[in-house]
């Protein structure tokens, strides 16, 4: 394993140990888990890298994503003065992902606009999760939720904070 490559085992509290691997070099984050299908998402070569974003791009045309094998429609927002602007969406399987930070640290995962539960993680890989009670969870829910918290971490400063911190980017 190379100084680039972040490799953490979590624990889910209804599926089991999780197995994410971040690979800053290759641009890659997987997902593996007893009970989970594997997941995948790959950074283009040669795309620009954003160094707050952990897979290190928040632009669709550079990025992938699969599930079990299968490719899955990987649509990030931008990201810029409102919370909002920062969520990810994954169409799979007839299904519709949103990954959407409600805190500075806190991000909740959707399916089909129904609350799953709340991610929270820094970046490094490590990711946890709060499920919500008798919210009918499988296990390619938990998949996707652990990659795209891997992937893009989690959470969005509050929208002011986001508005000042663009203003002041203005000013030379």
């Amino acid at each position: 394993m190379t100084d680039n490559v972040e490799h953490v085992r979590v624990h889910d509290p209804l599926f089991g140990p999780v197995d994410v691997r971040l690979d800053d070099e290759a641009g890659e984050v997987s997902l593996t888990g007893d009970v989970l299908p594997g997941v995948v998402v790959r950074r283009a070569p040669g795309t620009r890298l954003e160094v707050h974003v952990p897979i290190g791009t928040r632009d669709a045309e550079r990025l992938t994503m699969a599930i079990a094998g299968s490719e899955a429609r990987l649509t990030p927002s931008k990201g810029f003065l409102t919370r909002t602007s920062y969520r990810v969406d994954v169409h799979y399987d007839g299904a519709h992902y949103r990954l959407i930070p409600v805190t500075t640290g806190e991000s909740r995962l959707l399916r089909d606009g129904a609350a799953l539960g709340t991610f929270i993680s820094t970046g490094d890989g490590v990711v946890s999760v709060e499920w919500r009670d008798e919210a009918g969870q499988e296990p390619r829910d938990a998949a996707v939720g652990y990659s795209l918290a891997a992937s893009f971490g989690t959470g969005a400063e509050p929208m002011w904070k986001l508005t000042l911190h663009a203003v002041l980017d203005l000013i030379p």
